[in-house]
């Protein structure tokens, strides 16, 4: 039985408010949450469904300033803000708190340990709080897990599909031979794709999954941030290569490779029977190790509940 945590949760986007929601079914008490604006802080307690409501209503969880939530007396600190690039704040200011104060931090939020693995990690060696992240890649796939359990010295590369939008984009260009304009509009309406899809379909976000297994792989040997990977999106993907693809038994994926001496993302054609053709808003991670052969990992990789499964699995690791 997982020891029962009291959380502080700093962020009510899909994640954040799906962690609150679903923290009691993994044995959790939320003591503190916030958004961007407010919070609402109880030592016993949060109730929870009055502080959604509230936001769902109100816009906002509560009456409190966001900084109480981050003076609470919690036991994790789970950072569910939006991911922000460069000096990652605010999410690294709030891991940086937590850890002064020896809080363990989960990350819904790639920011900190993407573009600042470094940084995170020798905080970390100063505080009795851990720093997890399994939510930061893939969603409610158990990719940085499976990593630390074959222990990243063994795993060679980790390869795969790592964004849902751009993979529903490819997958409804090829089914239904529709140019990419066309069906980014179908995306948008179906709410897979966000009003700017800039950050998914340029492939950002599945580079900074990729550089955040880099890191993880290279076990603090060496530090990798997104100025460092090759990065092309899918946004001048033709229709007519899909079908040519489709002609010799291929078709074309977002692909993305972290491995220690690089990260690389972009368009490859695979074959249509492949691992790597998941369909849809699916991902794929495949791990290459060197005494377990290839391992692959597929599932979820976005949405409110499926990323908070990863957030209170990590929850549930820490000691």
């Amino acid at each position: 039985m997982t020891d029962s945590k009291r959380l502080a949760v700093v962020g009510a986007g899909a994640v954040g408010g799906s962690v609150v929601e679903l923290a009691a079914d993994y044995g959790h008490s939320v003591v503190a949450f916030a958004d961007s604006s407010s919070a609402v802080v109880d030592d016993d307690g949060i109730d929870t469904g009055t502080a959604l409501d509230r936001k769902a209503s109100e816009g906002h969880v509560g009456d409190g300033d966001p900084q109480d939530a981050l003076a609470a007396d919690y036991d994790v600190l789970v950072e569910a803000t939006p991911t922000t690039l460069g000096d990652a704040h605010p999410g690294f200011s709030h891991l940086r708190t937590a850890l002064e104060r020896d809080r363990h931090v989960v990350l819904a939020n790639k920011g900190p340990v993407a573009e600042r693995y470094a940084d995170v990690r020798d905080l970390e060696r100063d505080s009795q709080g851990r720093v997890r992240f399994e939510a930061t890649v893939g969603g409610a796939i158990p990719i940085v897990s499976t990593v630390e359990d074959l222990s990243p010295s063994h795993v060679t590369a980790a390869r795969g599909v790592l964004n849902g939008t751009a993979n529903f984009i490819l997958s409804r260009m090829a089914a239904e031979g529709i140019d990419y304009e066309h069906v980014l509009a179908e995306a948008q309406d179906l709410g897979v794709a966000e009003a700017d899809p800039t950050f998914d379909v340029e492939g950002t976000d599945a580079a900074l999954k990729c550089v955040i297994l880099a890191n993880v792989l290279s076990e603090g040997e060496r530090e990798f941030t997104l100025e460092d990977a090759e990065v092309e999106g899918i946004t001048n993907v033709p229709g007519s290569a899909l079908e040519l693809a489709a002609e010799d038994g291929r078709t074309i994926r977002l692909v993305g490779e972290a491995t220690r001496d690089g990260i690389r993302v972009g368009p490859r054609l695979v074959p249509q029977n492949a691992a790597l053709a998941v369909t849809g808003t699916r991902n794929i991670v495949q791990l290459e190790t060197d005494h377990a052969g290839q391992l692959n990992l597929s599932g979820r990789g976005a949405g409110g509940p499926e990323t908070a499964s990863a957030v209170l699995g990590d929850v549930g690791r820490l000691e």
